[in-house]
């Protein structure tokens, strides 16, 4: 059986298809759509049209019913729409995605798959690889008699000019044995890995530990590179970060360690969340979480809510955290009168303002900022250094020297 194989990244076109459900209303299934197609956008796919229909739930079948069906392939099989893959906003069963590429006969992709497509591409060190290709197996197993007939028929699979390729319906057996034993070496592997860095994290000493987290794409690295004086790698996609990036920070006499961790997303695939366990630790094992907010973005409130249920998932014990609401300067909001029955969009908003919304009170440790134009950073940097302050003095309460000794080593 042939490994995984990526290649030269070629633009695709693909449609995008989402449900409206009970649990899901039409301004939903928008912003759902919305970030798919960013996905898509980062793996190098352009969206030419979306569908979207109103079921109390997915087709067990075909996902979406038979008349949205017949005008989904309608559109893909125009030569003039020059349609290469439909991508569906949720992940398909194994029956599903049999059956819509029987009768779509052309390639099917979820949002799972289009992720792990994402961080195929992404993925530099031998941690995150192995960790990615654990993922793709998993998600594989169940799909593998789907997958092995769609590989026969076709040169390659996967988005974006990233292909799985692989041999004949013929080997189905043999390839399966070959992937649980790929997946068991693929486990033993990272359990070696996740104890040389809980050993990396035991050597770091007494320094309190301090990690970013928050949803993908709102601004973890560029404020880690501010903190840090550092160039972590930062751009406007989504999951630009898998590995974890471990800084030694100094704010005035004080040193910390801070961790740029990998971005949360709505719908996270649960093969990443396992294979990204030794990632994840990071978040379990820091001593302060700062949780980085985006609240330019139209659906921040969910994205805050998502990362905080998250967490919660990922470590039941409670850790101090500080709130930090990045892109102030792109911040705005309805703005109504009393007398005026056509609301306005208020826009550059002064901290002052910011300050007394809602927002400032959901956490007493909120601070808003903007990375980018490095605006209030220091209050950012003041509210830091207190609570690791704070924290370094609980854990060596007659260490304080430890301070000075910090500073005469330069380890800004």
């Amino acid at each position: 059986m042939k490994e995984f194989i990526l290649t030269e990244i070629q633009t695709e076109n693909a449609v995008l298809v989402g449900l409206i459900t009970p649990e899901q209303n039409e301004i939903k299934s928008k912003e759902y759509l919305d970030e798919l197609e960013f996905l898509a956008t980062t793996a190098g796919i352009s969206t030419v049209k979306r569908f979207t229909q109103r079921l109390d739930y997915p087709h067990p079948v075909m996902f979406v019913g038979s008349g949205k069906l017949q005008e989904i392939k309608d559109f893909a099989q125009n030569e003039d729409n020059e349609v290469s893959m439909v991508i569906f906003d949720d992940e398909l069963s194994p029956k599903q995605l049999r059956n819509l590429e029987a009768e779509l006969k052309i390639r099917i992709m979820d949002r799972t798959s289009l992720i792990l497509d994402i961080f195929a591409g992404r993925a530099q060190t031998a941690h995150a690889k192995t960790q990615v290709e654990l993922a793709q197996y998993n998600y594989m197993l169940p799909r593998l008699k789907r997958l092995w007939t769609h590989l026969e028929r076709q040169s390659g699979g996967g988005s974006g000019g990233f292909r799985m390729r692989g041999p004949g319906e013929t080997q189905l057996e043999t390839d399966r044995r070959i992937i649980l034993k790929k997946i068991t070496k693929l486990k033993e592997d990272l359990k070696e890995i996740d104890r040389q860095k809980a050993t990396q994290r035991r050597n770091r000493g007494k320094l309190v530990r301090v990690a970013l987290v928050g949803y993908t794409n709102v601004g973890k690295s560029t404020l880690m590179n501010l903190l840090s004086k550092s160039e972590v790698f930062a751009e406007n996609k989504l999951f630009a970060t898998l590995d974890t990036t471990v800084r030694k920070v100094t704010i005035s006499n004080l040193a910390f360690l801070l961790s740029d961790t990998v971005g949360f997303i709505r719908k996270l695939p649960t093969e990443l969340i396992e294979s990204f366990k030794s990632t994840l630790d990071e978040v379990r094992e820091a001593d302060l979480l700062v949780h980085v907010v985006d609240i330019s973005h139209p659906a921040f409130e969910e994205q805050l809510d998502v990362v905080t249920q998250t967490l919660n998932d990922i470590s039941k014990e409670e850790k101090p955290t500080v709130i930090v609401f990045n892109k102030m300067d792109a911040f705005s909001y309805i703005e109504k009168e009393e007398d005026d029955l056509t609301p306005a969009t208020k826009e550059n908003v002064s901290l002052e303002e910011l300050k007394k919304t809602w927002m400032s009170k959901l956490n007493e440790n909120a601070v808003f900022i903007s990375a980018k134009k490095k605006q209030n950073i220091e209050e950012l940097k003041s509210l830091l250094y207190e609570k690791v302050k704070e924290l370094h003095v609980q854990r060596f309460p007659y260490n304080d020297f430890l301070y000075q000794e910090y500073d005469e080593e330069g380890l800004e």
